[in-house]
């Protein structure tokens, strides 16, 4: 395996603005706004305790699924980096996830059980919420499985880091996904509930990624990590997006395209800029002992992406519980280590 320092915050060259493509990109920015106006009907609320955010209060929104067994560490991890509201829509849950929700006094909880898939994996509706609420707010969009970490994020808050941002005149922060793995065979390590996921996935791949810049919105995509290898080998194209954009300075007109792998308007996705930016990580914790009944049920669901039957080998391969740990992998040891791997930036945060 070739190791590779990514470095996703030093700058590159863009090339000038194309005013048709630009033109294009407007229209699909509004007709994506209302998609999202319109599926708003799709939400009935459970709780809804948004009258409690501040200005400059930084929110979180998520749309989970049965995910009772990851949100109390989520949520706790998150309120310690000091986000002071989660907005959540729970798309059908049957594991108690809704009512845990509803009962915290800085969540908001709106369900639905129409389709993840046709709502453009959730974010139709958050879009929705973050038109409603996001405005003006340091919003954090997340999923469940994912642990969002940054320089320094054990002794300076969030607060610090977006007006350190602010200041810096980028409204944005990129990250890298981390795929976190255990060290023997998927499903065979459990998890105690509210206890740190990477004690239980203590290994992740630093040094197979690839990063190239798409155009016309002139995000970065980044592909590596243990499901490239371990799953996408033969057709390293299909391999997941590794690269977010999900700390976002937020305004009504502003939408996510795909996931949180890219916004609009375009420059919303230059987390590079002059000289090395800032950026973080999402520590994914996909690979917790339930990653074997939920690949089952999403083989037989089919609404976690838009060609689904392309990825029966993929779910299929889980189901089997493979070990994903090889002489490559390298333990986890805090962002220190992830800025020495070249996998995070400081930027001009000292």
């Amino acid at each position: 395996m070739t190791r590779r320092r990514i470095e996703i915050g030093v700058s590159r060259p863009i090339l000038p603005p194309d005013p048709a493509a630009a033109y294009r990109l407007r229209w699909k920015r509004r007709r994506l706004l209302y998609r999202a106006l319109r599926k708003r009907r799709q939400l009935a609320t459970v709780a809804d305790r948004t009258g409690r955010i501040r200005p400059g209060d930084i929110l979180l929104f998520t749309c989970v699924r049965n995910e009772a067994a990851r949100l109390p560490f989520f949520l706790d991890h998150h309120r310690a980096l000091g986000v002071d509201h989660i907005l959540v829509v729970d798309n059908g849950s049957t594991d108690g996830t809704s009512e845990m929700l509803a009962n915290a006094p800085d969540v908001s909880v709106w369900r639905t059980g129409h389709s993840y898939r046709q709502s453009r994996f959730g974010m139709d509706w958050l879009t929705w919420l973050m038109i409603r609420h996001g405005h003006g707010h340091w919003c954090l969009t997340l999923d469940a499985d994912e642990l969002f970490i940054y320089p320094h994020w054990r002794t300076r808050p969030l607060q610090a880091l977006t007006e350190w941002l602010g200041a810096s005149e980028q409204p944005m922060m990129g990250t890298l996904m981390l795929d976190l793995y255990p060290e023997g065979p998927l499903g065979e390590v459990p998890y105690d509930v509210g206890t740190d996921p990477t004690v239980t996935l203590p290994l992740f791949d630093a040094g197979n990624y690839t990063i190239r810049r798409q155009e016309p919105m002139g995000n970065l995509w980044v592909q590596g990590g243990v499901r490239a290898r371990r799953f996408f080998a033969s057709e390293p194209r299909r391999a997941p997006t590794m690269q977010k954009v999900p700390l976002i300075l937020w305004d009504r007109r502003y939408v996510y395209v795909n996931s949180t792998h890219a916004a609009l308007p375009p420059r919303l996705n230059k987390i590079q800029g002059e000289g090395e930016r800032i950026t973080g990580a999402l520590l994914h914790t996909k690979f917790l002992d339930q990653i074997v009944r939920k690949s089952a049920e999403e083989l037989e669901r089919r609404e976690h992406f838009a060609n689904a039957s392309l990825y029966d080998n993929y779910y299929e391969a889980l189901i089997d519980k493979p070990t994903l740990a090889c002489s490559f992998s390298t333990a986890y040891r805090g962002w220190r280590h992830l800025e020495a791997l070249g996998l995070i930036s400081r930027g001009g945060w000292t």
